[in-house]
């Protein structure tokens, strides 16, 4: 079936032709024969925010700028109300800096922290659970199952760099039926900042937008998702017990193994509008 290029409408499109993201190694396949392959290259960068270290993340390379800051968004580490002075990136020294208006120190925040299940270590901070718990989502936010449906045909036929290299994982921020912001990474925590960040530099509001992953739905995906105040979290893969139980907690849509016209949803349903005709596919 023919790749659906979505390119011209989306906001972002994955980095298909940035140098850097993948390379070519050789090996032999099932029968010893001679075989290629392309592989994402991961680099480590570290994040600086106003002098202060504050982690080391394992990524491809692509969008540093929305990287940084959506990383520090969802450690609320960068306020929404916060004004950003400068963001420098140094590619040579694998270093990314935010500075801001406001003054910071998180020493005391750096000493607790959460070793996630999400590849290339993810982290959470131990006070994220507190302001996780103060957010309310848009109860009237509706997923209507043919929006669902478009959404998963057209984000698995958008080019990508999964399609070409594989181990990777990828994020959609969409509306409706429409895919807007598609990054990818080799940490489904690092595709899911670069959106936030991207967001938050671009002024996107979260109304009326849904969010989709290739990965796990695991607590931290749950928790980045209700961060960011999006209502509905949907993935082609399966559920943690801790993902389902924080959705449920917040209120989130939570769907899972969503391909072709099946899906499983275990928290929220009463966002899902079912205007599709059923199929046993």
């Amino acid at each position: 079936m023919a790749k659906e290029d979505l390119s011209e409408t989306l906001l972002v499109a994955p980095a298909l032709e940035q140098d850097g993201l993948t390379e070519t190694v050789t090996g032999i396949d099932q029968n010893g024969r001679a075989a290629e392959a392309h592989v994402p290259v991961e680099n480590p960068l570290t994040l600086f925010l106003n002098g202060q270290e504050i982690v080391t993340m394992m990524t491809i390379g692509d969008y540093p700028d929305c990287l940084a800051v959506g990383y520090l968004l969802n450690q609320n580490m960068l306020r929404a109300s916060d004004r950003i002075t400068a963001i420098e990136h140094d590619a040579e020294k694998a270093r990314i800096t935010v500075r801001t208006e406001r003054r910071t120190d998180y020493e005391w925040k750096l000493r607790k922290r959460t070793l996630t299940t999400g590849c290339a270590q993810g982290t959470v901070f131990g006070d994220v659970m507190e302001s996780f718990r103060t957010v309310t989502l848009d109860k009237d936010a509706r997923m209507r199952t043919s929006w669902l449906y478009a959404l998963v045909h057209r984000i698995n036929r958008q080019p990508s760099l999964y399609l070409k290299a594989g181990a990777i994982h990828g994020c959609v921020l969409c509306e409706e039926d429409r895919p807007l912001v598609f990054m990818e990474d080799v940490g489904r925590h690092n595709a899911i900042d670069k959106i936030a960040g991207y967001m938050f530099l671009n002024g996107l509001d979260a109304a009326g937008k849904s969010f989709y992953t290739t990965g796990r739905l695991t607590s931290e995906m749950v928790i980045k998702c209700v961060q960011m105040r999006i209502p509905v979290l949907v993935s082609r893969s399966g559920f943690t017990a801790s993902g389902v139980a924080l959705a449920r907690e917040a209120g989130l849509t939570l769907i899972g193994r969503a391909k072709g016209r099946r899906f499983l949803c275990l928290s929220g349903a009463e966002r899902l509008i079912f205007d599709a005709e059923d199929s046993d596919e």
